[in-house]
This record gives C-alpha cells, structure tokens and sequence, in this order.
C-alpha cells in the first residue's frame, strides 16, 4: 500500500500525530504564520508546522540550534505591562481605545464575555464564534473579547489563533494588539511595528473567516476585497504600547491593507497539506524518541533523511524567522546552493544554480555558445557577471592607486 492510499484511508489529524510522534502538539500561531506566509514555497516548514512539530528540538537535535525568539527579560515584560493595562476593570486600557474608536465613558457599558480560557482551542474557538456572532447583531453595544481564539483554514488544515484582544462596536471589529516596545514622540521602531502589523493581519484573515462563515458566505476571492459583514473585521489594528519610557500606554492605529493582501495571496498559495503528505515515503516521522529523562535518542542521521524528504525554500531571512533556518543554511552550503546568496541573488543567476559555477561565469569560464532557453539564460547571466566582476576589478584597482 502507497503513501496516497495511506493518506486517503486515514483521517489528516491521525497522520500529523504519527509525524510528530510522542511529542505534544505545537499550536500554530500568528508569528508562525506570518513567517509561513512569507515563504509559502517551504514545504518543509508547511508539513512540519501542520503537524505540530516542535521545529527548535528538531534543530537541536541537529546541532543547528538557532538563537531564535523573545527573550525571557522581553516576554517577562510584556505580561508585565499587559497585566496592568487589565487592572481595576481594564481602566488603563480602555483610555487610549476611548480616544481612538471613541467608547462609551461609562465602562459599564462595555461587555467582558467569559470566553473559557481553560478549554480546548476548539471548544474556545467556538465560544468565540457565538459571542462574536451575538455581539455583531447588536449595533449599540460594545464588547470587548479577552484572548479570543480564532479559527484559520491553512493549507486545508485548521490553525488556532489568540490575539490580545478584539473589540466588537457597531456591528465590526477591530483587533487591538499589546507590545512592550515603547512609542516614543508619537512614532516607534519600524520593523517591530511591521513585525505586528504581519502578525495582526493573520488575526484579520481568521475574523474575515468567522465573518463570512455566520453570514453562510465564501470568503472573497481577491486578497484586495474589503469585506462589508456582520462582524467583519477593520483593515486597521490599533497597537497598545507603552507611551515614552513609561507604563502609561498609547493607542497607533496601523492600516494593514498591504500586509493583508500580502498574507491571504501567500497563504492561499500554500500547496494543500493533504498533497505533501502523500509525497512523502511510508514510514516517514520526526519523533524524537525521548528516553524517560526527556532527552532525544533518534539517531541524528536518520532524523535528517526525513527531513530531506520535504523541499525546503532557504533563504537568509529564514535565520530570522524559523528554527530550522541554520540547519537549512548549512545543507545550502554543502550543497554550494545560490539560495544562500538570497533571493535577489538567486533570480538575477538565472539557470546558475552553485556558487562555484557563478564564480566561474564571474571569471569568463564556461561560457559557451547557448544551445536552448536554459543555455541562453545563463550566458547572459554569465555576462552580467563578467561585466560587474571587471567593474569591481576597475574599482579596487583606482582605490589602491
């Protein structure tokens, strides 16, 4: 029996678990889907991120460990702040969103549903879903959903979501986002605030979801579509910091159209999970066999054959973004791959797929008279090569003169 039939007979879920093994299921979130969505032709990082797979034991058990995420002392302060604004009634909080979707003075106006923050994500997903429906029906009121989970449809898989908050007000929604990074005289870091505006699109797209599936309706197509339902969510997300160098916190609103087209058009590229499986060979799995103390025992070989079986997308931005993106980065370079260079410098070789053979172009070898499209490709890819390799040869030369 083939992979394909395997794959029809057993129900997804059953073979994600035998994918990820013995180990506890890793929730998928905004971060994680933001940096997929920035490179949707990974497959590796789709199938093991579908799975639940957890990416840095993998890398570790490697020896690419990656320096990769939130420090304890940033994480320790974003609760720190994100609790205070939740203090006496959500008082500090509910100040800056007052001045920005201007609520109601009377803070009794404002309903706090229990959205059952100790269930399962689907339970609590659904539980979002009803209160979100009901708030959405009622025009004049005013809701705000404390960690709500969201549900999103990735790849033909579902993915649970949590942002900080989401406030319901005359029949839309606006996702309001808490970051510890200051705002300082009214403008802060660029890429943290575009690392959150990538982060609450994600949140977007799963409301736009919970929006058109109450209204019984197909989300639309184009990623640029403004969604006008019951409960749709604002293209704009407000972003809670802390004002200066204090605790008092400020509302930005940041417009993520951008953000938002680039996120659905990169997630509906995403090859069905169902289709990667079904490449894979029987057996294949990233079970760690943890002995009793915890620590892995898979052979590290046999580890890597398995994950050489799914196509992985490298590139330097990966280093940043994924856990695997060291270990990815060496197999580029003992592979002599382009795709270590980046993807400005991958597409501008063309057909030259090493960095040994961009050198040689470089140099004037191995250019010779272009027998088809691939050929031809490549000697005028071994020609701008040529040319920049005299240009900088005609620098450095006038500098040492």
């Amino acid at each position: 029996m083939n992979v394909s039939t395997i794959g029809q007979a057993e129900p997804l879920a059953q073979r994600l678990s035998e994918l990820r093994g013995r180990a506890p299921q890793r929730s998928l979130d905004a971060r994680a889907l933001a940096a997929l969505a920035a490179n949707p032709g990974c497959r590796r990082r789709a199938v093991l991120d579908a799975a639940g797979v957890d990416k840095a034991a993998v890398a570790g058990h490697l020896g690419h460990p990656a320096p990769f995420g939130q420090s304890p002392f940033a994480i320790a302060r974003g609760n720190v702040f994100e609790s205070r604004l939740k203090e006496n009634g959500y008082a500090a909080l509910l100040e800056p969103l007052r001045r920005r979707l201007g609520l109601p003075p009377d803070a009794t106006a404002l309903a706090v549903p229990d959205l059952l923050p100790r269930s399962a994500p689907a339970v609590r997903a659904e539980r979002t879903r009803e209160v979100l429906a009901e708030a959405a029906a009622a025009p004049g009121a005013w809701t705000l959903l404390d960690h709500p989970m969201l549900r999103l449809t990735v790849a033909g898989g579902p993915a649970y979501l949590e942002p900080d908050a989401v406030v319901v007000h005359d029949g839309r929604c606006t996702v309001v986002e808490i970051k510890s990074f200051p705002v300082l005289d009214g403008s802060a870091d660029p890429a943290k605030v575009g690392a959150a505006a990538r982060q609450a699109a994600v949140y977007v797209l799963a409301l736009q979801e919970a929006a058109a599936a109450a209204a019984g309706q197909p989300v639309d197509d184009s990623p640029y579509a403004e969604q006008k339902l019951p409960g749709s969510p604002e293209s704009s997300v407000l972003l809670v910091c802390p004002k200066d160098f204090g605790n008092r916190p400020t509302a930005v609103a940041v417009d993520i159209r951008r953000e938002l087209a680039t996120t659905r058009r990169q997630l509906d590229r995403l090859t069905r999970v169902e289709e990667l499986l079904a490449a894979l060979p029987s057996g294949t799995t990233f079970d760690l066999a943890p002995d009793e103390a915890g620590c892995p025992t898979r052979p590290v070989g046999e580890l890597a054959a398995a994950l050489e079986a799914l196509t992985a997308a490298y590139s330097p931005d990966c280093l940043s973004s994924c856990e695997l993106g060291f270990h990815c980065r060496a197999q580029a370079r003992c592979a002599d791959s382009v795709e270590q260079l980046g993807r400005t410098v991958r597409g501008e070789l063309g057909s030259l797929r090493t960095v040994t053979e961009a050198l040689a172009a470089a140099a004037g070898r191995g250019a010779g008279e272009p027998a088809d499209a691939d050929g031809a490709e490549q000697a005028e890819a071994a020609a701008r090569l040529a040319h920049a390799a005299a240009l900088r040869a005609e620098a450095l030369g006038r500098s040492a003169g």
